[in-house]
């Protein structure tokens, strides 16, 4: 039985790893399946990844390189729609996310369930601790973190309007920065023949900022 219920949960996360190591081939799937609704489902990731705190694992960097390297492909995405439509996805996200946060304070976190992880909200606190405001500019580069950070903001009453400064700016920064390098290096030749490789990269990459002052600290307690 146990194993059973195993494989139950395991197979929708063995499903999203694929989906994610091999965005190239879905996404083409996609653009023939779903055709200009695609935009919409996008919009709906992004926001979705962004501003509920109960779907942090959704993919973000990986899906908007990914979606880059597709706005150059014949018969593939529009650049300026998947730019413009995902930034204010983006913003929305976090408004949203800000406000549940601000309304809902720390009660959902009371208790330590599948979702609401105390270890989730004790890292974006860290981060608030390191980079201050502009946490909601530098958390958007960091996978799960982004998803926590405009909903502590909220619980901590930052002020709105500092906040939906870093907002707008973070997620001009976020989007744009991923969309285009998948937009201008996506389709190298390299690049194409070594996709999983690169989107585990580009996935690396995303986890320095939550993995580098883990490092850091164990790298001072060796040197007192």
């Amino acid at each position: 039985m146990r194993l059973g219920a195993n494989a139950k949960i395991l197979a929708p996360m063995m499903e999203l790893i694929d989906i994610i190591l091999h965005l190239d081939k879905h996404i083409a799937e996609w653009i023939v399946f779903f055709g200009p609704w695609l935009y919409v489902i996008l919009f709906l990731i992004i926001f979705a990844e962004t501003g509920l705190v109960v779907t942090p694992f959704l993919p973000g960097d990986s899906l908007l390189f990914a979606l880059g390297a597709f706005t150059v492909v014949e018969g593939g995405l529009n650049l300026w729609v998947i730019l413009i439509s995902l930034t204010i996805a983006g913003i929305l996200g976090d408004t949203v996310n800000y406000h549940i946060g601000k309304y809902l304070g720390p009660k959902v976190f009371e208790s330590d369930s599948r979702f609401f992880k105390k270890k989730y909200l004790e890292q974006t606190h860290a981060f608030y601790e390191r980079w201050g405001a502009f946490t909601i500019v530098a958390a958007r580069f960091a996978p799960i973190v982004r998803t926590f950070a405009p909903f502590v903001a909220g619980i901590g009453e930052m002020q709105y309007r500092k906040f939906i400064v870093y907002n707008i700016g973070g997620a001009i920064a976020w989007v744009w920065i991923f969309v285009l390098a998948g937009h201008f290096f996506g389709n190298l030749p390299v690049v194409k023949q070594n996709f999983h490789i690169v989107i585990f990269g580009v996935i690396g990459v995303s986890l320095l900022p939550m993995v580098w002052p883990w490092v850091s600290s164990k790298l001072k307690k060796k040197q007192a």
